[in-house]
């Protein structure tokens, strides 16, 4: 089973035990649109309004970089409170109540499995198998380093000596003269 197949069920798991309804959702591992790579508040789950998509479904993207099925479970879980809401209340309203019902706990904006939803989706990793999946570590890609744009330029003038930096399009309509 690939990790969609896997998403696939463990939603259905998810919305028949918590949210008591089917939802017709796409879900898939990819990265969010904006915060997946985040240092300080990484993003790990996202929903996609139904108004969005031609197929008129939500789309729920979990981040390549999770990889503990508990936390999957988890995220899916709360992203699939924002498709059964429609995205219309974002982390408030009936966003919240569900959130509570579900057991996940606050900050709402985040991820918190309590006690008990821990038991539960642990069982339910039991029956789904382990998330067949491996970390991406994007911040393993060593970046490159900017080289300056700036050209050493230094006056002829023995008395003066002066250095500048300039851009190359500046030296071009002309060096500066002491």
């Amino acid at each position: 089973m690939n990790r969609e197949a896997w998403l696939a069920k463990a939603s259905d798991k998810l919305c028949k035990q918590f949210i008591f309804e089917d939802l017709d959702v796409h879900v898939s591992v990819g990265w969010p649109s904006r915060g997946g790579l985040s240092t300080k508040k990484r993003v790990i789950g996202q929903c996609w309004k139904p108004e969005t998509s031609k197929d008129g479904k939500s789309h729920i993207f979990i981040s390549p970089m999770l990889e503990d099925a508990e936390m999957v479970l988890a995220t899916l879980l709360h992203e699939l409170i924002h498709a059964w809401d429609r995205c219309e209340s974002g982390h408030k309203g009936s966003f919240i109540e569900l959130a509570k019902k579900s057991g996940l706990e606050r900050p709402w904006t985040a991820t918190t499995p309590g006690e008990e939803l821990s038991l539960k989706l642990k069982a339910m990793i039991e029956e789904l198998g382990p998330y067949p999946h491996v970390r991406l570590e994007p911040t393993m890609v060593e970046k490159k380093v900017q080289t300056t744009r700036q050209l050493k330029v230094v006056c002829p003038s023995t008395e003066c000596g002066c250095v500048v930096r300039m851009t190359r399009t500046w030296i071009d309509k002309g060096l500066p003269t002491c």
